[in-house]
């Protein structure tokens, strides 16, 4: 694999997604993964049946073409296969799960299976699924995401595409589909995972794309794995190979579609989580509470945290908050202000609000509540910054449990934990551990790093000396 490729495209489809430009075209080998059987084992027992040895068969279309000629049409059976094989019950893969969590909302598969649709639904979101062209005409209200499953959908299988009968006819009772597909790859980058491009539908939608943009067609990516010699291979065959998935990559620039090369399926799941995880890191969940200030006044806090929310926005970040007593409303002013001002985005892209739901009576409900709101809203973020902290007990300021429990939440999700010590109380405490345990935290850091972090926790006469120091130290780990 090829790092600095990874990364230029991990860059490039990175700034597509955030434009909500990314679209994912699904192939086979996506699904895989989760245990289904292939296309070709889904047919040994139809090419059985018709005394052919599957393994050698390289047009797999034809051989369900001519179970249904031997059969005077009838395809009873591969529907079934299909229904026996795609219907169990598989949980989506990591890679299904990644891609849900991201927000892209076009994908495309010619897989029969549902589990594009269900990663989505176990990621809260609404997938409008169109296996058929009268539901190209429909819109599901609120939808997130739209899943065209171009060749049908398992609970379906009398309607799906299987034969070369269906293929060649594909433009007409499909059309709209082709269409469709034509109008995406020209407005969005297409992330392409585990397709051949042996499809002939695809192959004809990217020509009529291609003929009609020539050389301003919009860039694509396709992710191959590189080929290995396999078991019983000549040296001869595995060449010929070789050769003709370097011809194909080649081919594939004709479309625009640039292919990286990995040398593994599980470095898919890399990718995919790196993306992820630089996605992630321009949200920064914004934890802390007070009743009270310390040393420092309450207006002079709530300008620090109104300037230190601002800064944030103003350096692309997205500021996420669940409005903690005496930090939440400064965060929101400072970010709300700054939209207002520069006036080149709407406020949801830069500000998430998720104010606690307090009303339940019952205590233990509303622990249950609240600790899955939290798990919900710092697991979409990438870096946790802790301020202040602290609540009132029984007539006494101590630290907040609260703010300890979203710190142990950030840890488990993986974010990058910011506390600024120098705000005192819980993010104080939670500074001081940090600082004994830097490397756990912060593993193979460079010595500026830690330099940075130990200023966090230094005492500042006024709060607003700790915005620049709180922003160095941003800066870095977005670099690491």
């Amino acid at each position: 694999m090829d790092d600095r490729e990874i990364e230029l495209f991990i860059k490039d489809f990175l700034k597509e997604i955030r434009e909500d430009n990314a679209a994912i075209f699904a192939g086979a080998g996506l699904s895989a993964s989760a245990g289904f059987v292939n296309w070709r084992e889904l047919l040994r027992p139809i090419a059985d049946e018709l005394r052919l040895d599957v393994d050698k068969e390289s047009d797999l279309v034809a051989v369900a073409q001519y179970h249904c000629n031997e059969n005077a049409g009838n395809r009873h059976r591969l529907n079934q296969a299909i229904i026996d094989q795609l219907s169990v019950g598989v949980a989506p893969t990591e890679n299904h799960r990644i891609l849900a969590r991201l927000p892209i909302s076009t994908y495309w598969t010619t897989n029969y299976d549902q589990l594009i649709e269900s990663a989505l639904k176990a990621a809260g979101k609404i997938p409008d699924v169109k296996y058929t062209t009268e539901q190209l005409a429909t819109t599901r209200a609120r939808r997130d995401a739209i899943v065209y499953k171009m060749h049908g959908d398992v609970e379906h299988p009398h309607d799906a595409v299987l034969i070369k009968d269906d293929y060649e006819k594909y433009h007409v009772k499909r059309g709209a589909f082709i269409n469709a597909l034509a109008g995406d790859l020209v407005s969005k980058t297409f992330l392409f995972i585990g397709f051949s491009f042996t499809d002939p539908n695809l192959e004809y939608v990217l020509s009529r794309v291609r003929v009609t943009f020539r050389e301003n067609q919009r860039r694509h990516y396709c992710i191959f794995k590189k080929r290995i010699k396999q078991d019983g291979e000549s040296d001869a065959e595995f060449e010929n190979a070789q050769i003709k998935q370097r011809l194909a990559i080649e081919d594939l620039k004709r479309f625009n579609i640039k292919t990286l090369l990995i040398d593994d399926y599980a470095q898919i799941t890399d990718v995919l989580a790196r993306i992820e995880r630089q996605y992630r890191q321009r949200t920064i969940f914004i934890s802390g509470s007070a009743e009270e200030y310390g040393a420092w006044t309450k207006s002079a806090t709530e300008e620090f945290l109104r300037d230190l929310s601002r800064a944030l926005v103003q350096q692309g970040y997205r500021v996420a908050t669940g409005v903690g007593l005496g930090v939440g409303d400064a965060v929101i002013t400072g970010a709300i202000e700054e939209v207002y001002r520069a006036r080149t985005g709407h406020i949801e892209d830069s500000l998430v609000m998720r104010p606690f739901p307090r009303a339940n009576p019952d205590e233990t409900v509303r622990q249950r509540l609240w600790e899955d709101y939290r798990q919900d809203l710092i697991s979409a973020a990438g870096i946790c910054l802790v301020v202040l902290g602290n609540k009132r007990v029984d007539g006494q300021i101590v630290s907040a449990g609260g703010v300890r429990r979203e710190y142990e939440i950030a840890r488990q999700h993986g974010l990058n934990v910011v506390p600024l010590g120098a705000t005192g109380y819980m993010a104080n405490e939670i500074w001081s551990e940090m600082s004994s345990t830097f490397e756990t935290h912060y593993p193979n850091a460079k010595a500026d790093l830690r330099e940075q972090f130990s200023r966090l926790g230094d005492a500042v006469e006024k709060p607003a000396e700790l915005i620049s120091r709180t922003l160095e130290f941003i800066g870095l780990i977005s670099k690491e």
